[in-house]
C-alpha cells in the first residue's frame, strides 16, 4: 500500500465521485441551484378578469376592502422578504467563516504532521550515531573487564585456578 493511500485512503474513482456528490449537494433540499431552480409559482388574490365586466357596489367595497388588506401585507411581506435575506446573507458570512476556519485547521495539523514527520526522519538519522556509541560502550566494557582480569592475573599471580 502506497504513503498517499495509507493517508487519504484506498478509495476506488467512484467512491472519490461519491464524496464530491456530497460535497456539492445543496445544504437544504430546498435550496435554489441550476439543478434545483425551485418552482416559479406566484400570488394571484384574484383572478384575471379576461374580459371587460361590471362589479357591483358590494363587489367594489370588498375589493376596496381586500386591497387595502393586501396593499398592508404586501408591505409586511416586503420587510419580511428583505429579513430573510439578511438572514441569508448572514448565515452565508457564518458559513464562509466556518470554512474559513475549517481551511486553517487543516492547514495547521498539516503543518504539525509535517513537523512530527521532519522529526521523525531526525531521530532515525541519529541511529547509526546511537549504535557507534553502543559499540563504543561494549568496546570500552570489554577493554576495561580485560584490564581488570589482567590486574587480577597480576595480583593473584594466577594461583587462583
Amino acid at each position: 500500500m502506497g504513503t498517499m493511500t495509507r493517508l487519504f485512503g484506498g478509495d476506488s474513482s467512484d467512491a472519490i465521485s461519491h464524496k464530491s456528490d456530497k460535497l456539492m449537494a445543496p445544504t437544504d433540499a430546498s435550496v435554489i441551484t441550476p439543478l434545483n431552480p425551485g418552482n416559479f409559482a406566484s400570488i394571484r388574490t384574484t383572478p384575471v378578469v379576461d374580459a371587460p365586466r361590471y362589479f357591483t357596489k358590494e363587489e367594489a367595497d370588498a375589493m376596496k376592502k381586500l386591497a387595502k388588506e393586501k396593499t398592508e401585507n404586501a408591505r409586511h411581506a416586503k420587510k419580511s422578504y428583505k429579513s430573510l435575506g439578511q438572514i441569508e446573507e448572514a448565515d452565508a458570512k457564518v458559513h464562509k467563516a466556518h470554512r474559513g476556519y475549517e481551511k486553517v485547521v487543516a492547514t495547521g495539523e498539516l503543518t504539525k504532521k509535517k513537523a512530527d514527520v521532519g522529526l521523525a526522519k531526525h531521530l532515525h538519522g541519529l541511529r547509526p550515531g546511537y549504535a557507534r556509541l553502543g559499540i563504543g560502550l561494549e568496546k570500552a566494557e570489554n577493554r576495561a573487564t580485560e584490564r581488570i582480569e589482567a590486574i587480577k592475573a597480576k595480583l593473584l599471580g594466577g594461583s587462583e585456578q
